[in-house]
């Protein structure tokens, strides 16, 4: 695999530290860990005051550095990995139910955040917090299974009412991560996965790809959501929290994409860096080689 062109050109891509995760994610599923290890020692030389990894251009995020954790504690960088988790755990910023907020900014509770941390929290043996979390974010994002992008703790109100294909693919694909790293967690955890996944692909177009914004038949067409639920599929299926009646789905959503490769570049995904239009992006390009190792 370490020749394959997705990953090669994942590989020579500029990343923020989200993405940096992502794609150590994608490599240790993959068995290239020592890869992994490279990309978590450079996020560890770049690592904020406060324990972020990865903070790179006066980075306004909070959680996104959460990602890196997994490769970070494999790769035996344990002051940066403790760091990591003590900023997640007891210094980020949170509401007062301790749901934590998505920037340093201000206090917004983003559906991304489920993938940056829920995993990492199941990782470092706090499954009560990666729970938590889940069920904070459902409680102001979630509609029918589907997740808005973004909540304004100050007002009560959604600040990105669209649901945003990409988030409700982070949500599902996060759990499903969560899952794999401690398996108890499917009691609390897969049911609500499975939700969210039943929601999107009731969305489906007939191309067999999403929309940008699921319910929105005039949203530009975006592939990474159909990766990020192969992902998730696949893994559930593996583990036991989801049907193999899913595998036929997952194999379906793989085709769909397929011809959207071009030359080891994924297209039609929701593009960096702004991610609200079509593009290429370094996490549509992990989650490609996630599915792939999933199955």
């Amino acid at each position: 695999m370490r020749d394959h062109p997705v990953l090669l050109t994942l590989l020579a891509m500029q990343r923020q530290n989200w993405e940096q995760g992502v794609a150590t994610h994608a490599l240790l599923d993959l068995g290239l860990g020592d890869l992994a290890a490279r990309l978590a020692r450079d996020a560890a030389v770049h690592r904020s005051a406060d324990g972020r990894l990865g903070t790179i251009g006066g980075d306004a995020g909070s959680v996104n550095s959460g990602a890196l954790y997994e490769a970070a504690v494999l790769a035996d960088l344990t002051d940066a990995a403790s760091a990591q988790l003590d900023w997640i755990v007891t210094a980020a910023p949170r509401a007062a139910d301790g749901t934590l907020f998505h920037l340093l900014s201000g206090p917004e509770v983003w559906a991304d955040t489920v993938y940056m941390v829920v995993p990492m929290l199941a990782f470092a043996g706090r499954p009560d917090l990666a729970v938590a979390q889940v069920e904070g974010h459902r409680a102001r994002l979630c509609t029918g299974g589907l997740y808005a992008a973004r909540h304004d703790e100050a007002t009560g109100t959604l600040a990105g009412p669209e649901h945003w294909g990409t988030g409700s693919g982070w949500v599902a694909a996060g759990i499903a991560r969560a899952i794999r790293h401690d398996p108890a967690l499917a009691g609390p955890l897969a049911g609500h996965a499975r939700e969210v996944l039943d929601a999107c692909l009731a969305c489906r177009r007939a191309d067999g790809l999403f929309g940008n914004v699921l319910d929105d038949p005039g949203s530009f067409r975006e592939a990474n959501v159909a990766q990020m639920l192969e992902y998730t599929i696949r893994v559930g299926v593996a583990d036991g929290w989801l049907p193999a009646a899913y595998l036929g789905t997952a194999a379906s959503l793989r085709e769909a994409v397929a011809p959207l490769v071009d030359d080891g570049w994924v297209t039609s995904v929701c593009g960096a860096p702004t991610f609200d239009r079509p593009g290429v992006s370094a996490e549509a390009q992990a989650f490609h080689l996630l599915a792939l190792a999933a199955g």
